[in-house]
């Protein structure tokens, strides 16, 4: 895995109203998904997600926000064992991961060609990051997210095997772990995320967080220096 230093794009022209101020997850709609936008968006809160019934990219800032302690990580015995059968690997197919999490079979598929683009020049500027489970060198499953300073917020994660996406989630909470106390965004914590031990905390609560996970370095893998 080799050291990539994120490129800080030029700032974004784009204010985002403070999520504190809104009365439901919805926040604002407009804007675009240049990766100065994007960064800012979760350095204040918030993520990007289309609305159909909305023209416009929306961001959200959920009033209980999914996160995964990495200390609450649900780990069976029986996935340590399916662990065993795959190969893990960070940043070798970013594309593959993405546009295997926007198939537009998969249920509630909502990753559209404008999220892969913006994603994708995400990573190239090193931000966006995957981690990919192959089998025989086949990708049978992965994720990807962005990580700003001590924050990751996961944005989606698919498998084509069982657990392969578990296994995906195991390795990227293992290089989270480094020392720091680094904040884990799941955005909703839905019944299979709370089943692997993510939690709710309100917003305020996630906002306060994130304050002191920007103030981290990235993990060293992804430009960080070394943990204390």
């Amino acid at each position: 895995m080799s050291l990539v230093v994120p490129v800080e794009p030029p700032a974004s022209p784009w204010v985002f109203p403070d999520p504190m101020e809104a009365a439901d997850d919805l926040v604002a709609i407009g804007a675009d998904l240049e990766p100065s936008t994007i960064l800012a968006a979760y350095r204040a809160g918030l993520f990007p997600m289309p609305l159909d019934e909305a023209p416009g990219m929306a961001w959200w800032s959920p009033v209980r926000r999914g996160v995964l302690p990495l200390d609450g990580l649900r780990v069976t015995r029986s996935l340590r064992r399916s662990a065993r059968r795959f190969t893990v690997t960070t940043d070798q197919a970013f594309d593959e991961v993405v546009a295997a999490c926007a198939d537009p079979a998969r249920r509630g598929a909502w990753i559209d060609d404008d999220i892969l683009t913006a994603y994708r020049r995400l990573h190239q500027l090193g931000w966006a990051h995957s981690v990919e489970v192959w089998r025989e060198r086949v990708l049978v499953g992965g994720l990807y997210g962005v990580a700003v300073g001590g924050l990751f917020a996961g944005e989606s994660m698919f498998h084509r095997e069982r657990d392969a996406s578990k296994v995906s989630l195991m390795a990227l909470v293992e290089l989270l772990q480094d020392g720091y106390e680094r904040l884990l965004d799941v955005q909703w914590a839905t019944d299979h995320l709370v089943s692997l031990g993510a939690v709710e905390v309100d917003r305020q609560e996630y906002l306060a967080a994130l304050r002191r996970a920007l103030a981290l370095p990235l993990p060293r893998p992804w430009g960080g220096g070394p943990a204390h």
